[in-house]
């Protein structure tokens, strides 16, 4: 329990202590009645202006500039490269050309697919010599 009278606290006539009641010399709102503390308008705010045609956008800065589209290819050389790997280095190649031709996004999918691609075939291909030489 505080040091707080709970008698004082659930009088309903009785305001909290951080609502302000207006000085008495002053002609005011009745007894009792709430009036906000202190509260002021923030100062200096203007609505937003709508834009208006041949003016820069952002304001002040030049339009943003659009997203390249990434390239298929390049997606596909990134998935197959984990699922055969000698399909994701082909793709990871066709990936990389198209890219250059069409200025599309996606080079660093299209890189690490060739990359993984190219690590998973060598890997094919040296459990297949070690196969054929056991004769499994």
């Amino acid at each position: 329990m505080t040091d707080r009278d709970d008698a004082a606290w659930n009088r309903p006539d009785a305001p909290p202590p951080n609502w302000q009641q207006p000085p008495p010399s002053q002609p005011g709102p009745a007894q009792g009645s709430w009036q906000p503390g202190g509260y002021q308008q923030p100062g200096g705010y203007q609505p937003p202006q709508p834009y208006q045609p041949g003016a820069p956008w952002p304001p002040g800065g030049p339009p943003p500039a659009a997203e390249r589209p990434t390239n298929t290819l390049a997606i596909l050389a990134l998935v197959f490269a984990f699922v055969f790997s000698p399909a994701g280095l082909v793709l990871g190649f066709l990936a990389r050309q198209q890219i250059q031709q069409r200025n599309e996004g996606g080079e660093g999918l299209a890189m690490a697919g060739l990359i993984i691609g190219a690590i998973g075939t060598l890997g094919y291909v040296i459990l297949c010599i070690a196969s054929a030489s056991t004769g499994y």
